[in-house]
């Protein structure tokens, strides 16, 4: 029997990059995917028709420098498609705002409703700009170890503390006073336009359960924002699909004789003495390896890979609390042509679009998850991949690809059935004809994935597409938990990659990396 260095348990883009980094440092590696395809949340789905979706993920907010850069990822084939037009939101009777990857050219769409917001827009843009700065630095360093802190650990904070303390006072205050703010808040202090406050306060909620008027969403809108270069709303495309980021880093991996097997599911690791030494298969297939990585998310890691027998009751306590909370739902259209968009010409048709009027409308939706409902008036993102990736349908039909908040993992009074799907469907595309009145006539058929089958497909609790609610209690040194926020874990030998550790959710790569210089210690 055959003995690894470590074993990578999943293929999401976090447990990729710590495979490359682990073979490029010449480790004898194995990644372990369930499903038979790698990349998790960076996969695809092939729908009738041969119709081909990116399965969760259409654009990547923001990639991690240190990986593109120590894996060559660009050098290696990645090609990273950067519109001009980042995001088009859409309001009532034609309105629209079209954000553009140069704050100026954002400005004149915004002057269109309100002259005096778009006087305040690149000022606004730079002030987030510079407290998202703050967040990268903090997003490289591995967290502080909190529990039973001893004199020696006190120098473990620095690396926190001196991006903050370089900003000097104001730049703290600041950080301070928007992380933990309603987006509510927020928007009361810069702009009037309903449209461009409902627009903006979408980053705050991206795939979270919590609707505007929640405390933290300022956070989120950071998080989402990282490396933007100036811009709001950032979007990268990948050439070919979000499928070639997850291949080009499987490309990488095996280049450095890391083996990857797919249709190969973990049904436990081995722990002995606190200690874990393997995994064993569904087939019970043994697999031994000095360390085991695990890019899942918290629950399915802990619970059901180690065990609750495994687990001391303090840590066992900090794990229930994890707050999953999946709200997200993915949508897919074949349509027999390209809908017609009022304003708007085919060139600008390659971008994301947001339909959310007001911030009203976007709290009411996220009612839904308050009272255990699918929201009648959903918020709705969507894209055409059809058109950054003509690969991606046939002829001259086109897909709509919406991911649609809010529609709870937990229904009060039904379950994710057909008969949701299909309240979930309805009341998606009547939002989208809000928009684009003949919609419905367009479509010739249609796909969902609920959270449900979220949970179900890529093994995420409760569908949640963090590993985990990004909240102000599940962040930095206590994601996921207080005990475990280090990739460290109190099971000797074993790290955790995915999005359940800090920075958090996204396809950015960095907790990936972070896990790799934690294992190799460096």
């Amino acid at each position: 029997m055959s003995k690894y260095d470590s074993i990578v348990i999943g293929s999401g883009i976090n447990s990729l990059v710590v495979a490359a980094m682990l073979g490029k440092k010449r480790k004898k590696v194995l990644v372990l995917e369930a499903r038979q395809q790698i990349g998790g949340l960076c996969s695809t789905i092939e729908l009738k028709n041969g119709y081909k979706c990116n399965a969760i993920h259409d654009s990547i907010k923001w990639l991690d420098p240190r990986v593109m850069k120590t894996l060559r990822l660009e050098e290696c084939g990645l090609k990273i498609i950067k519109p001009d037009i980042v995001r088009i939101a859409l309001g009532k009777k034609g309105e629209h705002i079209i954000f553009n990857r140069d704050p100026l050219k954002t400005v004149e769409s915004i002057a269109n409703l309100s002259n005096k917001d778009s006087v305040k827009w690149v000022e606004f843009v730079g002030y987030i700009k510079r407290l998202s700065n703050l967040l990268e630095k903090l997003y490289t360093i591995i967290p502080p170890k909190i529990p039973d802190l001893e004199m020696s650990d006190v120098f473990s904070l620095k690396p926190m503390l001196s991006p903050l303390l370089k900003q000097g006072p104001r730049g703290i205050v600041d950080l301070l006073r928007v992380v933990p703010m309603m987006m509510t808040e927020l928007m009361d202090e810069w702009f009037e336009n309903e449209l461009l406050r409902s627009s903006i306060s979408t980053a705050g909620v991206h795939h979270l359960s919590l609707g505007p008027y929640s405390a933290g969403t300022g956070y989120n809108l950071l998080h989402q924002n990282l490396y933007a270069g100036g811009g709001f709303h950032n979007s990268l495309f990948i050439e070919g699909g979000i499928v070639e980021l997850a291949n080009t880093l499987k490309n990488i991996a095996e280049s450095h004789n890391v083996e990857i097997r797919t249709n190969s599911k973990v049904k436990s690791i081995e722990v002995n003495q606190n200690s874990c030494d393997g995994i064993i298969l569904d087939n019970g297939e043994l697999i031994k390896a000095n360390t085991i990585v695990s890019g899942l998310d918290p629950n399915n890691t802990f619970i059901n890979l180690v065990g609750i027998s495994n687990l001391d009751p303090n840590f066992l306590t900090q794990l229930n609390n994890i707050k999953y909370r999946g709200s997200t739902a993915r949508i897919f259209f074949a349509l027999n042509s390209l809908p017609k968009i009022e304003g708007l010409n085919l060139d600008q048709m390659g971008t994301n679009f947001s339909i959310c009027p007001t911030i009203e409308s976007l709290e009411r939706a996220s009612d839904a998850v308050k009272y255990g409902k699918i929201s009648e008036k959903p918020y709705v993102d969507f894209n055409f991949p059809s058109i950054l990736n003509p690969d991606s349908s046939l002829g001259n039909k086109h897909i709509l690809s919406a991911t649609v908040q809010y529609a709870p993992y937990n229904l009060r009074d039904q379950i994710w059935d057909d008969q949701s799907k299909s309240i979930l469907e309805k009341n998606t595309v009547q939002t989208i004809e809000s928009v684009i009145p003949n919609f419905s006539t367009l479509i010739e058929s249609s796909f969902i994935l609920s959270p449900y089958d979220i949970e179900k497909e890529f093994g995420l609790k409760e569908g949640n597409l963090n590993h985990g609610e990004m909240t102000l209690d599940q962040f930095m040194f206590m994601r996921p938990t207080i005990s475990s926020s280090q990739y460290s874990t109190p099971i000797k030998n074993l790290y955790i990659c995915g999005g359940g550790t800090h920075p958090g959710g996204g396809l950015h790569g960095a907790n990936g990396y972070n896990a790799a210089k934690k294992i190799l210690d460096i």
